[in-house]
């Protein structure tokens, strides 16, 4: 069963998901046979995914971490690139944003999965008086992505104490 108290004040993840960012890539950081470098997609998305955080919460974010990245299929310098991205959930300070890359060919439009990255945002300034509003999962994606989030937030928290 999926339930969301009522009394909590949030936004749909539609209202601040970015569905087609395109990006184009001016860029000579390319390696010799002409793939762009993963780090260099990696930077790009997570721009796009900032900016949903920034947007969802109303206020400047920072990142806390990147959790999960998983590269697909090299970007070729002549890719044109597409982000999608939107906030999975948020635990009082800590804005979770799913964010995916596909390339389209530009001749074909055929799309190729490139890159999936989970980011953990949080508030730039310590303001406790800002409450970033909670995500309401509208789709069944979306409330797929709300419950894996917790999941990989207690990923998180249990490899913290086992660190020290």
């Amino acid at each position: 069963m999926f339930i969301i108290n009522s009394y909590d004040k949030g936004k749909p993840s539609s209202e601040t998901a970015i569905e087609s960012e395109k990006i184009t890539l001016f860029d000579d950081k390319v390696s010799p046979d002409g793939v762009v470098f993963g780090g260099r997609i990696l930077d790009l998305v997570h721009f796009v995914a900032l900016k949903v955080a920034n947007t969802h919460a109303e206020i400047d974010c920072i990142i806390k971490g990147i959790d999960f990245v998983r590269y697909y299929s090299p970007v070729k310098k002549d890719d044109r690139l597409i982000c999608k991205a939107s906030v999975n959930r948020v635990w009082q300070d800590i804005i979770e944003v799913g964010a995916k890359v596909v390339a389209e060919n530009f001749r074909s439009l055929e799309q190729t999965n490139i890159l999936s990255a989970y980011f953990s945002f949080t508030k730039k300034d310590n303001d406790q008086m800002h409450v970033v509003s909670q995500v309401i999962p509208e789709t069944e994606v979306d409330k797929r992505r709300f419950l894996e989030a917790d999941i990989r937030r207690k990923i998180r928290e249990k490899r913290l104490k086992n660190k020290f």
